[in-house]
């Protein structure tokens, strides 16, 4: 009985030894809370209206270009008329790559302005699951994402092996 016991106690320790605490989350609902989220939401669209106003703009000279080759065409000598068709291709294809520019542009700054708020998201992930002593913490909104993850063995190279690659 007593040795039926203290297996029974070695086995509990074997398993509490094995055992891994998972944890999870909702990053959005986290990063819709912190203050820092909407100040960033802000300066992206104080930027996105600059550049939809230059694009306006070049918009506006180009309806104008067109407007006037409508209305002064017949006066036009055909060495005139080239010309000006010249310039409202020219303008069409600035504004081609300033929309371009543009969309990558924004796509730098939401990075720019969304990278310092997801690390200190991370961080705190990071410290809540060292305080808590977590194995993994998973991110409910994205599929199950692992968001943390203690330090592991890598078995990738026993795979591959057994697989023959």
């Amino acid at each position: 009985m007593k040795k039926l016991a203290i297996l029974a106690l070695f086995g509990l320790l074997t398993f509490n030894t094995f055992a891994q605490k998972l944890g999870h989350l909702d990053a959005q609902e986290i990063l819709a809370l912190m203050p820092e989220r909407e100040k960033a939401t802000e300066d992206y669209q104080e930027y996105a209206k600059g550049l939809e106003s230059q694009l306006m703009s070049m918009q506006s000279e180009y309806q104008s270009e067109i407007q006037d080759y409508q209305d002064n065409e017949a006066t036009y000598s055909d060495l005139v008329k080239q010309d000006k068709i010249a310039e409202i291709q020219g303008l069409e294809q600035r504004i081609g790559t300033f929309q371009q520019s543009a969309q990558e542009s924004l796509q730098r700054k939401e990075v720019e302005l969304l990278s310092p708020i997801l690390e200190k998201l991370q961080n705190a992930i990071n410290e809540v699951a060292e305080d808590g002593d977590y194995t993994y913490i998973f991110d409910n909104n994205t599929g199950g994402m692992l968001l943390y993850s203690k330090e592991s063995e890598n078995i990738s190279s026993l795979v591959k092996k057994k697989l023959g690659l």
